[in-house]
């Protein structure tokens, strides 16, 4: 059975940066796509960032272009999220999962594996 842990979260100030991790295992990790979403307290998920399982294509919500960047390392079974210029509107929790086709890739349907999901609370 896979399995996702994400690691990275924490708290910064405002204009900070982090990187998350995510670490898979138990699967075939190089054939499956890698979704970044998010929730705050009160509101729906919501799509972050995403990366195709051979790392050379990248979507990114229009709301966190050039500041939240996904990547990955196949031999490590990792994806990761760089994130900077973190602002307070950007605390939540935040979730990776995998998927085998690159397609409906903002949509959290679809996604076969989800992680526990890391804190990332970014204070003014």
């Amino acid at each position: 059975q896979v399995q996702l842990v994400e690691s990275g979260g924490g708290v910064v100030q405002t204009g900070g940066s982090l990187r998350l991790s995510c670490v898979s295992s138990g699967g075939t990790f190089r054939d499956h796509a890698m979704g970044w979403f998010r929730q705050a307290p009160g509101k729906q998920r919501e799509f972050v960032a995403a990366i195709n399982k051979f790392g050379d294509i990248t979507e990114v919500a229009d709301s966190m272009k050039g500041r939240f960047t996904p990547s990955r390392d196949n031999a490590k079974n990792t994806g990761y999220l760089q994130m900077s210029g973190l602002k307070p509107e950007d605390t939540a929790i935040y979730s990776c999962a995998t998927k085998y086709f690159w397609i409906q890739i903002e949509s959290p349907l679809g996604y076969d594996f989800w992680g526990q999901g890391t804190q990332v609370t970014v204070s003014t």
